[in-house]
Order: C-alpha cells, then structure tokens, then sequence
C-alpha cells in the first residue's frame, strides 16, 4: 500500500483549543500553564496523548507509569509535547464481575477522551487483556494518529524445578489438587512462583495474543509484542515510539490507513500460527466494526484455516513468552506467513513501510521455539468457527490446545443452567456423568453472565479427573482465558440469555462435534427443538439501572463481537463543543 504523507507544516487539531488570541485561546493556554509548561510549548507543535490505563489494580499494568515517562522522552526529543492522561483500566484478575463487561466503557472512555480533547496523535499503553482491544477501538472510532506499546509479558515462574506458565499451570494445579496429586498447601507455596515480576501473562494468553495482533496489524512498531516487561528494550520500545508518533502527526497516519481488511487476515493468520487466544476473535470483531470493515466469524474461519501453529508455546506448547523474544518474537513467525504466500506483505504499518519491510531481513534463533512448518503443534491450526442447530450464529474452537481424539466426538449432555448450578454439582458424588459426557454451561454469554467471563474451560468433576482424564469436551456460550486448554467450545451464538438453542438443551441429549467438519448439532428433531424454543422463558433477570442495564440493553452477540450496537460505524464523528 503506498501511503502519501500529508503537508507539513500546516495547523493541528489543537491549535483549535491553544492558537491565537481570543478569550478561549487565553483561557485554555493559561490553565496548561499552571502546570509549569513553557509557553512555546503551545506554539503548535504536535500535541501527543499518552493515554494510559496504569492502575495498582491492574496487576498487568501497574509498571506503565515508567513506561509513560520514557514515552514522553521520545516525544519531546521528535518536537512535540506530551500530555498524559488515565482512563479506565479493566482488570482482568481483580473486576467483578468480568473485564470482559467493562471493555466498551474502557473504549468509550478513550473515545471521548481523544474525541473532546486537544490532542493531535496519542500513544496508547495497555497490557492486560481487556485494555489493548478497548484502546484500539476507542482510537479507530476517533481516527486520530495512534501508535500502541505493550507492557509487555513478565517474566518466566519456577515452581521446584518446573517452569510454571501463569493461568496455565493454575488450571494444571487445580486439577491435580482435585485428583488427589497435589496438596493444597502445595498449590499455595506454588502462588509465588507464578508472577514473579512486572508484566502480563508469560504464556500465550489473551494479553500477549492482543500485543500480537496489535503488531499483525501495523499498529505498534515491530518487535513490540513480546519484549518482557522489565527488559530494558521494553523501554526502548516505548522511547523510539514517543519519536514515531509526532512524525505520524506531521504525516497524518492514521488507523483508518493502517487498519485494512487486509491488515485483519494478516493477524488472523497470525492468531493462528501463534496459537493465539479464542478471546482475539471478539475483540478483532468488534474492532473491525468500530473500523467500518466487513469482517465476520467466516473471515476467521477463511483465513485461519490451513495455518500451522508454528510458536511452541504453553497453553499448547512447551515455552514461554521469554524464551519466544529470545528466538526472534513475533517478526520470525510473520516472516513465515510471507514465506509461505499467507501475508499481504504491502499492508501499511505505524512505521510508514510495509509489513513485509518490517521482517523480511529478521532471523529465527530457536527453531524448538518456533518451529519449522514441518513440526508444527498442529498442521492447521487457527480458530476452527462451528455452526449447526445448536449454534446457527456459530461458536469457536481452538484445535492446537484441544484433545486430538475429542475432535469427533459425540456425548450425552450434562447440562449447567448457569455458572452457579455448575458449582454446586459438578463433584456431587449424584452428578451423573463420565469422560464420554459433553459439559453444557448455558446463561454465561454477554448478557448472561452479564459480560461473558471466562468460565468456558470448566474444571472437569473430581470423579473424572481421579480416574486421570484431564480433557472432556465442553460447551458455553462463555469465553475461556488464553492460558487455558482443552476441547472446550466457545461463545455459542446465539447465547442462551438471548434465548439461543443452547438454552433448550437438556441433561440426557446427545451432541455431536465434528471439528473437521465445522458442525456442532444437537441430536434431537427439527419439530423439537422448535417447540423447545417457542416454550422458553428467560430465565436471567435484566439488570436494572446503571451501567449494567446499558450494558444488557445494548451488547450484541460474541459473533459480531460483542460491542455496544449504537457505536459501530460512527468513525470520525466530532461533536461541536464550546468552551467556557
């Protein structure tokens, strides 16, 4: 794609709120003022945001504040003037009752900050799970320049001799603890040697796939994603950007020249070689919607399809995020999809070149980590999207961390109306129910849960996993963490709280899954499942008031992404404001 940079010098976007003489000009540069700030500053210079979701109680990213500072190095060095402000952080391991329901408000906090701000191009930090979607979302709506740095992964646990991956070896653990194999005072002295320092999740969650996606997309510089969190390249990274994003201004770069359907496929094909989480596929949606671009479960089957996982990390290999920086991080493997005809090699990056500029000379230092094409994890990996009766809107699976031998399978049902009847049943010694069985979890999607936490990948019962199975095939219209595993179908559309099939399933049915073939099917008549449906009543009380009513009253399904459906397609749309 060949980009023309726009003319410079020319007025900015702040010299709206900062330039000339009048009574507003005055009054907005002489509040900035009381701040110490020299007064060329204002002269109209780029005007650069750091918009940063830095939070104690955001354990992921709690070490962004450093971060913001060496962000403003770099823009004051390039000419511009940094201004950093907070917004809201969504915690994926301490906010009830799911991030997940709180990551439009977090977008819509960025939205309107950028919108009614005077800002002419904006860093965005983010780490955990929730805040690097909500970030680019709110960026793509406003369509000022925009430039992401990761907080990065921390650093690799040790557990008595075992490398521990953290969320991953938490599911392991609990397990055996369940199995008799493990104390619980084990599991507690392992608490520590699961997140010893700054940083996200070292495996390949949700935290490092979306850093992934943000640099598949050309959103971030090159290498971004997987530097960890204390390396003092992480540092660097956030300097050089401080420097890219004031040269994004004077050219005019924006995400709506970046962030091309193209651009989408490029990361689905990376999602799939890096055996990336399923929760990309709602976030990638919606922010495909906030980007005006036509991108459905069907692209991601499309492009995702035939795409070995090629990166040997945990949950589906071995490694961790450390050991993937070290063999070359994310441009090997996005060197690999070019090399193999999966990339459009002219998409458009935050750099001002191509993607195939950014990788083409980088080279692969372990060859155990990733791997060559020949020993993938899984030949064709990706995010295999299934429909049938039981999900007519679809549902997603991830093959490279499912059971090869459950990829086929057909079970009686054991069905959990909602995450607390699963609580209170799964290890009753009267809970019918063996290895063969397919775990149902209805009422858990957007609107159920409300939020569609991360439930999907249920524990299995005492009573399975003391007969040492570890993998049984589950069904929700939930989601699960990045870090977990398991032959666990995902985000069944339409959800059950919005009266989908799933709903009207019935302990004793049985259930069919054909990963190969793409199909989920619920074997019972057309003629029944019919009448099931017409006899259903919700059974999920709508919330009343506050954010969680807007919350249920305006989410759409995990199949378009699960944004709010009044702020799709409204890119670019400024609202005239007057000053005091």
């Amino acid at each position: 794609m060949t980009f023309q940079p726009a003319e410079w010098p020319r007025k900015l976007r702040s010299q709206e709120w900062f330039g000339g003489s009048s009574k507003d000009a005055i009054y907005h540069r002489s509040w900035m003022k009381n701040q110490g700030l020299p007064a060329d500053l204002l002269d109209g210079r780029p005007v650069i945001g750091i918009c940063n979701t830095w939070s104690e109680l955001t354990p992921c990213n709690a070490h962004l504040r450093d971060l913001a500072e060496r962000v403003k190095f770099g823009v004051y060095e390039a000419g511009g003037f940094p201004v950093e402000f907070p917004v809201f952080s969504p915690s994926e391991v301490a906010l009830r009752p799911t991030a997940m329901m709180f990551r439009n408000l977090c977008a819509m906090d960025v939205e309107e900050s950028l919108r009614g701000k005077p800002i002419d191009g904006v860093v965005l930090l983010a780490g955990c799970d929730k805040t690097t979607p909500a970030l680019l979302m709110g960026a793509a709506s406003v369509d000022i320049p925009a430039i992401m740095v990761s907080g990065g992964p921390m650093l690799n646990g040790n557990f008595r001799g075992e490398v521990v991956g953290s969320g991953t070896h938490i599911r392991h653990f609990s397990a055996e603890v369940a199995a008799g194999n493990m104390t619980p005072e084990e599991f507690v002295a392992a608490e520590a040697s699961m997140s010893r320092s700054a940083g996200s999740c070292n495996t390949m969650g949700t935290a490092s796939t979306m850093a992934s996606m943000a640099e598949a997309l050309g959103m971030a510089l090159s290498g971004n994603a997987a530097i960890p969190a204390v390396d003092s390249r992480r540092r660097v990274m956030a300097h050089i950007t401080g420097r890219r994003i004031v040269d994004m201004v004077k050219d005019d770069l924006k995400p709506s020249d970046i962030m091309t359907k193209e651009a989408f496929e490029n990361a689905i094909r990376t999602n799939g070689a890096i055996g990336g989480s399923t929760n990309a596929v709602v976030h990638m949606l919606a922010l495909a919607g906030r980007c005006e671009i036509d991108l459905t479960l069907d692209d991601w089957d499309r492009c995702g399809k035939g795409v070995p996982t090629i990166v040997n990390l945990m949950p589906s290999g071995k490694y961790l995020m450390e050991e993937f920086f070290h063999a070359g991080g994310l441009p090997v493997v996005i060197k690999r999809l070019g090399e193999a005809g999966m990339l459009h090699k002219d998409a458009l990056t935050v750099s001002g070149g191509t993607i195939w500029d950014e990788v083409k000379d980088v080279t692969n230092w372990n060859d155990d980590v990733i791997l060559p094409v020949e020993k993938a994890l899984t030949a064709s990996g990706g995010i295999a999207v299934l429909r049938g009766n039981l999900a007519p809107n679809g549902a997603v699976l991830k093959p490279s961390a499912a059971s090869p031998h459950l990829m086929k399978h057909r079970g009686r049902a054991v069905v959990f109306e909602d995450i607390d009847d699963y609580k209170a049943r799964v290890n009753s010694d009267d809970l019918d129910i063996d290895e063969t069985c397919v775990m149902v979890l209805k009422n858990c999607g957007p609107r159920g849960y409300p939020g569609m936490a991360e439930v999907g990948d249920m524990i299995l019962p005492k009573k399975v996993l003391q007969k040492g199975i570890r993998d049984m095939v589950r069904v929700s219209d939930a989601r699960m963490s990045g870090t977990a595993f398991g032959t666990v179908v995902l985000h069944t559309a339409p959800e059950a709280a919005a009266g989908g099939p799933l709903a009207v399933v019935q302990s004793g049915d049985f259930i069919e899954l054909d990963v190969e073939g793409r199909t989920l099917h619920l074997d019972i008549s057309d003629d029944e499942l019919a009448s099931r449906l017409a006899a259903w009543k919700p059974s999920v009380p709508a919330p009343n008031g506050g954010y969680a009513q807007l919350y249920h009253d305006k989410v759409m399904g995990a199949d378009t992404g699960a944004d709010f459906d009044f702020l799709v397609g409204c890119r670019g749309n400024e609202v005239a404001r007057e000053s005091h």
